[in-house]
């Protein structure tokens, strides 16, 4: 069902993906945006070893997207250096494909969200937490994304580093 990668050599193992998805802080949500052209958006988000969640607001172009098709893929660059005298960059990404559910379950919802504040802001403490979340609370929505397909690739120059 997924393309094999064509540069097998540049191919990152599963753990290194999943420390890329644990490590990154932002990347690339892709879905199949209105009259079939794509809607690519720069979310935050938090990876629990399993899935990722994003948090957006309750209304727009993303969630109409995937109330359409839920199909997605969330792509994360973990590195890109510039190297101008090659003219290229040495890069690490990964892109994980799956599908996209909104979160409709409060108990769900608020763990996902609380994942999220966490990685975000590690040193806050827990009342301080609750307290933007609940200050939040009636405009967020979160979403679940199950990956089916994690990919991950190098510049073959980190290959020699």
């Amino acid at each position: 069902m997924f393309r094999e990668m064509r540069r097998k050599r540049q191919m990152l193992s599963e753990d290194d993906c999943k420390i890329i998805l644990r490590e990154g802080t932002s990347g690339v949500l892709a879905l199949s945006g209105d009259d079939g052209y794509p809607y690519a958006v720069p979310l935050s988000y938090v990876y629990d070893g399993e899935k990722i969640f994003f948090h957006c607001a309750k209304s727009g172009h993303k969630l109409d997207a995937i109330r359409r098709n839920p199909k997605a893929s969330f792509c994360v660059i973990g590195q890109d250096k510039v190297v101008p005298e090659e003219y290229t960059t040495y890069y690490r990404s990964v892109i994980a494909f799956g599908t996209v559910r909104i979160l409709e379950d409060d108990r769900e919802k608020y763990d996902s969200v609380r994942e999220i504040a966490l990685k975000y802001a590690p040193l806050d403490t827990e009342e301080q937490r609750r307290a933007a979340i609940e200050r939040e609370w009636s405009g967020l929505c979160m979403l679940e994304m199950t990956i089916e397909h994690l990919t991950g690739k190098e510049a073959r120059e980190l290959l020699h580093l």
